[in-house]
């Protein structure tokens, strides 16, 4: 799964990187321990609903998603991981999938390694501890996870009160490739440049091909290194939650 992520770039970089001509007027501040339920930024390629054309938007979304027909947006908090295996005739996500697939910009993700060793270090609790580990592109490079968004109303406010609207969105899961696997069995499916247009389509409504057809970024391009377990607070925020540390420590 990915439950944890940095995202350090603000909204003019990504602007650049993903040649986007439409942009929220929303500002995000470099946030080191993305947690569900935050607001993130997300791209998506928006069909105009009077003609044909396709814009690339930088938009904000909450992490966790709330199908349309949800009677309760708090649904979002357990819907934060899509698996590319499913998500496409899954019922939360089938929707999504064929017409609402984004990139979620990112730096790098989290993800903790439960050790087997029984000399392991262990907590209060006497289990063996879990030890956080930092995954990004080695080359330093944004990675971009491909994701879903969905549009909730809430019927309790007028139509045409901006506030009655709520996106949210999921990040997309496959297996973990060789070496990652060793700490965590999934991993975010990550799209190069080369896969974006193509993932965002919105001409693409076959979602499981659309999933099916992604070719993901090359095994080695991301590097893990152990990381304090400060992470594990949501409340900890800022660059030092990247620095790698030695694994006796």
């Amino acid at each position: 799964m990915c439950g944890r992520y940095a995202a350090s770039r603000d909204k003019a970089s990504l602007v650049t990187e993903f040649d986007a001509v439409e942009v929220t007027e929303q500002n995000l501040a470099a946030d080191y321990n993305v947690a569900p339920t935050k607001d993130v930024y997300v791209v998506a390629d928006r069909q105009s609903t009077k003609d044909s054309s396709t814009a690339r938007e930088l938009g904000v979304a909450r992490w966790g998603l709330v199908p349309s027909w949800a009677k309760d947006p708090g649904i979002g908090a357990r819907m934060i991981n899509a698996r590319a295996e499913t998500a496409a005739h899954k019922p939360s996500y089938r929707r999504a999938a064929s017409r609402r697939r984004c990139l979620i910009p990112a730096d790098g993700y989290y993800e903790w390694y439960l050790p087997t060793d029984p000399s392991a270090p262990r907590g209060k609790n006497g289990k063996p501890r879990k030890q956080p580990y930092y995954i990004h592109p080695a080359d330093g490079s944004v990675m971009a996870m491909a994701g879903l968004y969905e549009f909730w109303r809430n019927p309790e406010l007028p139509e045409d009160d901006p506030a009655s609207w709520l996106r949210t969105m999921t990040i997309i899961t496959t297996a973990a490739t060789s070496g990652l696997d060793r700490i965590h069995d999934r991993m975010p499916l990550c799209i190069p440049q080369r896969g974006w247009e193509a993932w965002l389509d919105p001409e693409q409504l076959d979602g499981e091909l659309a999933i099916t057809s992604v070719i993901p970024e090359e095994p080695d391009w991301l590097q893990a290194e152990p990381v304090g377990t400060e992470v594990n607070n949501v409340r900890n925020n800022g660059p030092e939650l990247l620095r790698p540390i030695p694994l006796d420590s």
